[in-house]
This record gives C-alpha cells, sequence and structure tokens, in this order.
C-alpha cells in the first residue's frame, strides 16, 4: 500500500538535473543564481530551459536580456553554489564576493563561470509562466566542457538535499 503524500511533498522524490549557475545581465548588471530547475526542452536545436521565480533579481534581468548562460559547477565548488543561492546579486557582485571568475563567450554578452567544467552560452526564445516559477527557455548556441569534466561531477539538489550522481546501472 502506498503512503499518500501531498502534490508538494510527492513532487520532491523526483531524481532532479544538475544544479547549475545561471548567468544573467550583461557588464556591471551581469549575476548569478543558483537554479535547481532546469530541464532540456529540445534536442534539435538544442533548447535549455530555467526555472525563475518572480521575486529574484535575476529574473528582471532575464526578461529584460534575451541571453543567459548556463554554468555546471562540480561539487568541489559546493559552498559557492550555496552562497550564490543564498544572496541578492542586487546587494552584490556575485562573481567578486564569491571568487569567481568571469569568462566572456563567443556568442553572448553574458559571462560564463570559469570554474564550472560544463557551460552553456543560450539565446532566449520564449518565457513560460508557470505557477510559482516561469521559465527561460533559451537556444543554446554554444557550449564548453573543460577536459576533466564528466557527467558524473554533476551537483544534484533533490528533496532539500545536494547529491552527486550514483552508481552507473548497466
Amino acid at each position: 500500500m502506498k503512503e499518500e503524500l501531498s502534490p508538494k511533498d510527492g513532487i520532491k522524490f523526483l531524481p532532479h538535473f544538475p544544479t547549475v549557475l545561471v548567468g544573467t545581465g550583461t557588464g556591471r548588471e551581469s549575476n548569478l543564481i543558483t537554479v535547481a530547475m532546469i530541464h532540456i526542452f529540445s534536442l534539435d536545436p538544442p533548447m535549455l530551459g530555467v526555472g525563475i521565480a518572480p521575486e529574484r533579481h535575476s529574473f528582471e534581468l532575464m526578461k529584460n536580456h534575451d541571453e543567459f548562460t548556463v554554468n555546471v559547477p562540480d561539487s568541489s565548488l559546493l559552498q559557492k553554489i550555496k552562497d550564490c543561492g543564498s544572496e541578492s546579486g542586487k546587494d552584490i557582485d556575485k562573481f567578486e564576493e564569491f571568487d569567481l571568475t568571469k569568462e566572456q563567450g563567443g556568442n553572448v554578452l553574458v559571462p560564463t563561470v570559469g570554474e564550472c567544467g560544463l557551460t552553456f552560452e543560450c539565446k532566449l526564445k520564449k518565457t513560460v509562466e508557470t505557477g510559482d516559477h516561469h521559465w527561460f527557455v533559451g537556444e543554446v548556441v554554444a557550449s564548453k566542457k573543460s577536459k576533466e569534466f564528466e557527467r558524473s561531477d554533476c551537483v544534484l539538489y533533490w528533496g532539500g538535499e545536494f547529491r552527486v550522481p550514483g552508481e552507473l546501472i548497466k
């Protein structure tokens, strides 16, 4: 027999995509936000979507710019992932405050994070309002991966806990 859960509690049992640092804004206005709501929306053309709540500072930056970056950190950056998710970019420069390197990509003006082993540059194609978050869906126009980065290096945020991917089932 199955235990009854509220829909809000039940959804927390679903496995998640990796936790990422989303780059928004340009120049002095650039910002990072930690996001666990990320999904592949299309393979051809490649499109990624990130869910951001309207009360977040990055939400306005996303609405005002037609580009964003998705930066995939590994577990060595866990404290910086937490810090970028708990401080507002309205008050501080997160790159400077948390000692993260701004790298300029070749296809968008929004910076990527040098310490992240996998980065994507995206051009915004669609915004979808869904409950307490809006999805910003962008076409991936460039991606880069360090030689050392492996898929198993991703950090997951799952039901209030940070995890790394587990055992491979063959």
